[in-house]
């Protein structure tokens, strides 16, 4: 009987270990390659199982979970999750079944063995959360790039692309212009370095007109085109220009009207050149280092091309734009002038000194002020359209910061007697203040206002053109001649009270005063001039007046300034 039964024990054990061992079989016929047997019976997972623990992530690239403890979920139906915060950097490890909410959110992507973290928003705030479904799978993370597959992140990337791309595009275009005129200029330079100079004309005979303005410009063209503009010409070769006719004459250089050959045919651009000898190295020097300031470009200055040293001729050019229609002095010497005249005569001359003083451009960048030290009607341009543009910096100077006292000290005392300031003539400016040099303009500035309102047919009667002082002191006045009349008997041009008949010219007379104050601290700034006679394109009556006259403006002299529109 004992030998049955253990025949028996042995046979159940030998069947049950067959059954063990066929359920564990592979087969092919099997879902996912096991033996249907195997699949019909659900396994529970094996995955890491931790309360909140300290973390070392960084929420990029991979991390272990630190949890030391695995479990087999209580449920077949669950599956392996990790929870990240990153405001404490803890993690969290637990199984879970994924029909079932999880802190107010469904679990995503969780038949995959790998836990890959991703960013969600729960009833606790913002996490990241991953969900696996294989062996112990939460104990690795995965973090996702910022730019990777999260379709959150892909949005906020697009979003991102299509804000910059104007932008993008804008710099593209930015780059593109700037290297096709790069790319132009170059071309225009080679085409004038392998052209051979023409044969330069002498003068056809000088034309009187003493201290005149060194350069001129164009009718037809208020700015060149020349694509050498603010550059010494370092060309081998000289540019091919024909000088043309002696348009004036200074103490330091002549000036020619020229030609400037454009290419091989006949056409030619209209220039003027001013010619310094050898010995004026130093004043062609200066004016060409302010001219080449590329922050001095304004519409009221006059337009710079280009700077050549001519060693064959022993010679230093300045090649600039021209004007035909001379310098103001001339101009005033020949024309009686309208209201409207003077106030686009006036105003643009203000405006020119203003962008010389300034510090800063029109478009709002640092700019190095500068001192004509100069300014006279025969220094001023009057272009086709009747505005002002300045001239003739031979004797300017550039405030720079890096200027000491004792520079400035050795400036000198420079300029034309008959213009200027009185604490020029006694050699009293304040080195202390830079300002001071630009009140020294003003005063000089005031004086050619006074020039052209002395020929508006406004005022009435109006006599023959007549400079400052006019016969009171001579033709070329020395500086003592001037010390009497400004420091000692306090002169000043005369201001008839015919003037004051009309309400403009009254305004204008009232800035003239203030300009040329014999206090260099009450002056007006060039600035405030140019506003001032700015203000009169609006409403004249709203004008402070330096008359008591009620008479009417007469509706001829009521109209708007005219501004330049270079």
């Amino acid at each position: 009987m004992t030998a049955v039964l253990m025949e028996q024990y042995w046979l159940s054990l030998l069947c049950w270990g067959t059954f063990l061992i066929s359920s564990v079989v592979m087969d092919r016929s099997g879902v996912d390659g096991m033996h249907p047997l195997y699949n019909a019976i659900p396994i529970p997972q094996l995955c890491k199982f931790c309360d909140v623990e300290a973390s070392n992530c960084k929420g990029i690239g991979t991390c272990e979970s630190n949890c030391s403890i695995t479990a087999i979920c209580p449920n077949a139906d669950e599956i392996c999750v990790a929870i990240w915060s990153d405001d404490n950097n803890t993690i969290e490890t637990l199984c879970h079944k994924p029909s079932e909410l999880l802190y107010g959110i469904m679990l995503e992507n969780y038949n995959t063995t790998k836990c890959e973290m991703k960013k969600r928003m729960s009833n606790k705030g913002p996490f990241h959360i991953c969900s696996c479904n294989a062996e112990e799978c939460n104990d690795m993370l995965m973090f996702t790039l910022p730019f990777g597959p999260d379709p959150t992140n892909n949005q906020v990337v697009l979003v991102i692309l299509v804000s910059l791309l104007p932008l993008l595009v804008l710099a593209v275009l930015v780059i593109a212009s700037f290297y096709w005129y790069r790319m132009y200029r170059r071309r225009k330079l080679d085409e004038w370095e392998t052209k051979k100079p023409s044969k330069r004309k002498g003068p056809k005979g000088p034309l009187d007109c003493s201290d005149a303005c060194a350069i001129m410009m164009d009718d037809d063209r208020s700015d060149s085109s020349s694509t050498h503009a603010n550059n010494l010409n370092h060309n081998t070769e000289p540019l091919p220009i024909e000088l043309d006719l002696q348009v004036g004459k200074g103490r330091f250089a002549e000036v020619y009207k020229a030609k400037l050959r454009q290419s091989p045919s006949e056409q030619f651009e209209t220039v003027a050149v001013k010619i310094f000898p050898y010995e004026e190295y130093a004043s062609w020097k200066n004016e060409k280092d302010i001219f080449s300031d590329i922050d001095l470009k304004h519409e009221n200055i006059l337009h710079f091309l280009t700077a050549e040293e001519r060693k064959v001729e022993k010679q230093y050019w300045l090649i600039t734009a021209y004007h035909p229609r001379g310098n103001l002095q001339e101009y005033l010497t020949r024309h009686l002038i309208s209201w409207e005249d003077l106030r686009l005569l006036g105003g643009s001359l203000a405006r020119g000194v203003a962008h010389l003083h300034s510090d800063h451009t029109p478009c709002g960048r640092p700019k190095v002020p500068i001192v004509h030290r100069d300014l006279k009607s025969s220094n001023i341009l009057v272009q086709n359209d009747l505005t002002c543009c300045l001239c003739d910096f031979g004797l300017g100077l550039r405030l720079d910061n890096s200027l000491s006292v004792d520079d400035l000290a050795n400036s000198g005392q420079v300029g034309t007697a008959r213009y200027m300031a009185p604490e020029v003539l006694e050699s009293r400016i304040n080195l202390e203040n830079i300002e001071s040099f630009k009140q020294t303009d003003v005063y000089s500035m005031a004086l050619v206002l006074w020039e052209i309102t002395s020929r508006c047919n406004a005022i009435g009667e109006v006599k023959d053109y007549e400079p400052p002082f006019g016969s009171k002191v001579r033709e070329h006045p020395c500086v003592e001649s001037m010390k009497d009349n400004v420091l000692r008997d306090r002169g000043r041009p005369e201001i008839p009270n015919s003037w004051m008949k009309h309400q403009g010219v009254a305004a204008v007379c009232s800035t003239i005063n203030e300009c040329w104050d014999h206090d260099p601290e009450a002056r007006l700034t060039a600035q405030c001039v140019a506003e001032r006679l700015s203000e009169m394109d609006d409403d004249l009556d709203k004008l402070s007046t330096c008359s008591s006259s009620e008479e009417k403006i007469p509706e001829d002299c009521s109209v708007s300034i005219m501004h330049s529109s270079h």
